[in-house]
């Protein structure tokens, strides 16, 4: 049997990775001993390794798919293919940003200062490019853990991975400049991509994924209103829905059903403007996949 050899990502990225992969159709069991999940789709074989590592075994065709981020890819300098941005991270639906901090009482205050400084970070090859970028001579030294606290007393500054920021508050330090912002990548193996079969799948995959992604920002609305031209269109001018939003007769004739799919951030203030509007019944409701 034909085998597409995929690998999802080891550490932060790993939960919401399992957790994205379930709602576009694929569960994987994964075990604590075991780096090779079990998976309900017979052609796919998985392997979870970190995402520093899978752009590089999938440039040399030991996977023919991973999951990791774009930064892991720039790390490595992985000639893949990218199939398909994905705008999820550990903690959220947006890129992560590489960021340059420096102890907050620093008298660093811009990427120039650094000249001559020492600077601690686990993603060496896009730090040095970044300084070379800014024209800027500075020594970088790879972190093997707890960067954050390794300023000022190690080094004069760090280059380390944030979504919220908060962890590099409570170390007392000061984000100066974004290196780089990183979201999520599904890629490929170029000579995996060739092959037809594999192709198809992967496209397939990402296909399914990328509707997952896209339905975690998205709910479900469904309501009864009065069947009445002017209250119809007093809820419509208030829907930011996808398309119009879809209207069908009751038994009762006196009321129609309406549903439509909105942003979750919105319902909040949606939901009581269609009260006051005499909306009815109104059922809010979780997606899996949305796909365009």
């Amino acid at each position: 049997m034909k085998k597409l050899k995929i690998a999802i990502p080891k550490g932060s990225l790993q939960e919401a990775t399992l957790r994205i992969l379930k709602k576009a159709g694929f569960n994987f069991f994964v075990s604590e001993r075991s780096y090779f999940p079990s998976t309900d789709d017979e052609e796919i074989e998985a392997m979870i390794i970190r995402a520093q590592e899978i752009a590089r075994y999938v440039e040399d065709g030991i996977l023919d798919m991973g999951i990791t981020g774009k930064d892991w890819i720039e790390e490595c300098g992985a000639n893949v293919v990218e199939v398909k941005d994905l705008n999820y991270s550990k903690q959220s639906l947006r890129p992560v940003r590489w960021v340059l901090a420096v102890p907050e009482n620093s008298k660093i205050k811009t990427v120039k200062d650094l000249e001559g400084k020492k600077i601690a970070t686990e993603a060496v090859k896009i730090t040095k490019k970044y300084l070379r970028k800014n024209s800027v001579n500075a020594s970088v030294e790879f972190s093997w853990g707890a960067t954050e606290v390794k300023a000022p007393e190690l080094v004069d500054a760090i280059v380390e991975v944030t979504e919220t920021g908060r962890s590099l508050k409570a170390n007392k330090l000061k984000i100066i400049d974004i290196v780089l912002e990183s979201s999520t990548k599904i890629i490929a193996n170029k000579e995996s991509w060739k092959n037809k079969w594999k192709r198809e799948k992967i496209e397939n995959i990402a296909l399914l994924v990328e509707g997952a992604v896209f339905a975690e920002r998205k709910v479900g609305l469904k309501m009864n209103v009065r069947n009445d031209e002017a209250i119809l269109a007093s809820i419509i001018k208030i829907l930011p829905s996808m398309k119009n939003p879809t209207i069908s007769g009751l038994y009762d004739k006196n009321w129609a059903a309406l549903e439509i799919i909105v942003d979750e951030e919105e319902v909040r203030k949606i939901i009581p403007k269609l009260k006051k509007l005499g909306a009815r019944d109104i059922i809010e409701y979780p997606l899996n996949k949305v796909i365009y």
